[in-house]
């Protein structure tokens, strides 16, 4: 299956190696950057310097391909899904933004290519996880999804290191969060509905953020009282930056907080990916709850380490185009990561990579 695998980044690199590895893929990756791409030509992937951000430059690029995988930044989502189709494309992306997901299912239908946006860990794993928790309910109460992306050894006030894009970072942080409240979908604020919580002996807090429910508010609309989304944190995080984006109004001016977040705020290899999910209602005439809780961590060991961001990530989105090229999804289309069977994703080869984790010894 031949790939054209859009950016090369650290989650592209992580992407390009895992495809080109398996011996089913011929990858060729694409990206403006002629250094970030020189350290994939060397392992013998194939590279292409090419103007992503232009539409004719792209096109040109793609045709000839079986699919795109995009890990190009969110604002170039709806450009790289149209080239896609454009060039008889199957197409798969990361995007958390909720605009440019539904832009792109508009796009999918009647297209004789696939389309399947949303492919990394929140949105993307997390859902597959609530649906399949979902499924086996007669009735259904609560759904509830957190996540969190956060480093090992926190030093700074907010708590936190830039561990995957700072862009993708502040969009989740300035837009409205779907959710659904009492059997009505809403527009929840971002930052809000602030909780906390224990979590094997270490305390974080959770509140709304944008694009991780990916489509399960359509999915699940009518058959949950409530349902939403929350990225984890550790503790005062999300008041030092509501004082960011409020008080100094820095949510008008968003491109100054990136900057400010790139020259002040150290990324980290050293990271651990928090998934937790827990979903109840009705089964055999009792109320119940079930519970999916995962820690996955950086490696370190490797000769090329990767973050647990890279690995989740990168996962996500192998995991989806090897269940399409196995038959394991619809062929054309839109498709919802919900579509994606648990069971499936947890023994694909790439998928494997969330089976790591920690015993739960607390909740509270």
């Amino acid at each position: 299956m031949k790939i054209a695998l859009l950016g090369a980044g650290h989650i592209g690199q992580t992407i390009a190696r895992l495809l080109h590895v398996s011996g089913d893929y011929r990858v060729t990756v694409l990206d403006k950057s002629a250094g970030s791409l020189a350290k994939l030509a060397a392992e013998g992937i194939a590279t292409q310097q090419v103007d992503t951000e232009s539409k004719p430059a792209l096109a040109a690029a793609l045709r000839g391909n079986d699919a795109v995988v995009n890990a190009l930044p969110y604002h170039l989502a709806i450009t790289a899904a149209q080239m896609a189709l454009e060039t008889g494309c199957h197409y798969f992306d990361l995007t958390e933004d909720v605009a440019a997901t539904k832009a792109i299912m508009q796009m999918a239908e009647g297209a004789k290519t696939a389309f399947m946006p949303q492919c990394g860990l929140a949105p993307g794993f997390i859902g597959i996880v609530a649906q399949h928790l979902a499924k086996g309910f007669d009735s259904l109460q609560d759904v509830k999804m957190r996540v969190g992306a956060l480093p090992a050894f926190p030093t700074n006030a907010l708590k936190y290191n830039l561990t995957w894009s700072v862009d993708g970072l502040i969009n989740e942080y300035c837009h409205p969060c779907e959710a659904i409240h009492d059997g009505q979908t809403i527009n929840a604020l971002p930052l809000e509905g602030l909780e906390h919580f224990s979590l094997d002996g270490t305390e974080y807090e959770a509140f709304n953020t944008s694009g991780g429910l990916g489509t399960l508010c359509e999915t699940l609309e009518g058959r949950v009282k409530n349902l939403d989304y929350k990225t984890v944190r550790y503790p005062g995080h999300r008041d030092l930056m509501m004082f960011l984006l409020g008080d100094l109004q820095l949510k008008n001016d968003q491109e100054a907080l990136k900057n400010i977040m790139r020259k002040s705020m150290p990324a980290t290899m050293q990271d651990v990916v928090l998934v937790f999910v827990t979903v109840s209602g009705m089964k055999n005439g009792a109320l119940l709850q079930e519970v999916f809780a995962r820690k996955i961590f950086a490696e370190r060991d490797a000769a090329e380490p990767l973050s647990a961001i890279q690995i989740t990530t990168a996962a996500g989105i192998c995991a989806a185009v090897d269940l399409f090229r196995e038959g394991k999804l619809p062929q054309s289309g839109f498709i919802r990561q919900e579509q994606v069977e648990l069971p499936d994703f947890l023994a694909n080869r790439f998928g494997r990579a969330y089976q790591q984790s920690r015993q739960v010894e607390s909740i509270g």
